[in-house]
């Protein structure tokens, strides 16, 4: 049996066991996919030991996507970004990928939203806003990050090509031109907040919001009350995990068989 999991900490509430487990019954590959809650003071010793045990791929989520970094063949999207989310264990040693960012671009995908030439606004500065807003610039669009410590904002934009620095004082005005808007922070996360003033939404752009829990958040119910397309988060989960399963396995993924028992468990 081939083992596969994810590793983190804390780990134990991850949706990928449902998403991929399901993935492999439907297919009728022999694995199984575990959690893995690492120590972040040994967080060198976990990775050796998995590859010492002969686990066959690791998805990675906080805080050790920069750690991963470290211990693996980096590909050029990861050299970019700066982060691992996922590990695939092969005969010449782990090689790292970065599907947060390669998800994210499929989701869009999938709700027929072309990226080339359009204005993309990116609230956030950390490890998601890096994905996004080097995917958005790969994809062919002009990106505007913004975050509350305007410092970090410039830092980020400083690496993207085509990416600009603002502080969140500017985000309305921001809004106002844009095609998407992306909340990467935290802001809504289990609570009825939002980082994006709901005066500032219009109907002809496109809202993404990272945070999934919950499905609709306030970012995501203002931008669809002015009558803007919305993709949650959880899609962007989805096509991360449908990525590093195609990745692992070399079959094409069961879309629909993740996307349902993902949704099942939220």
């Amino acid at each position: 049996m081939d083992v596969y999991g994810i590793i983190g900490n804390p780990v134990e509430h991850s949706l990928s066991p449902p998403m991929h487990q399901a993935a492999f019954d439907e297919l009728g590959i022999d694995a199984t996919f575990v959690t893995f809650e690492a120590e972040e003071d040994r967080i060198e010793d976990a990775f050796r030991g998995a590859e010492a045990l002969g686990i066959d791929g690791l998805t990675v989520t906080l805080p050790f996507k920069h750690d991963a970094f470290e211990f693996v063949e980096p590909t050029k999207s990861v050299r970019r970004v700066g982060a691992v989310n996922t590990i695939d264990f092969t005969d010449d040693g782990p090689v790292g990928y970065n599907t947060d960012m390669t998800g994210t671009l499929s989701a869009f995908e999938h709700h027929d939203v072309a990226l080339d030439g359009t204005s993309a606004v990116v609230v956030g500065a950390g490890g998601a806003a890096r994905a996004l807003a080097f995917g958005f610039e790969e994809a062919g669009a002009d990106v505007a990050v913004v975050n509350r410590t305007e410092s970090k904002a410039h830092d980020l934009a400083d690496e993207v090509p085509r990416a600009s620095g603002h502080g969140l004082d500017e985000l309305p005005d921001l809004m106002a031109d844009a095609d998407v808007v992306a909340n990467a922070t935290s802001v809504g996360l289990e609570s009825d907040e939002s980082v994006a003033p709901a005066d500032a939404w219009h109907g002809d752009c496109v809202a993404f919001d990272a945070v999934y829990k919950p499905l609709e958040t306030r970012f995501l119910a203002d931008a669809a009350a002015a009558g803007a397309q919305t993709i949650d988060g959880a899609w962007m989960l989805l096509f991360q995990g449908v990525d590093a399963f195609e990745m692992w396995t070399g079959e094409d993924a069961p879309v629909d068989v993740m996307n349902e028992a993902l949704r099942s468990h939220l």
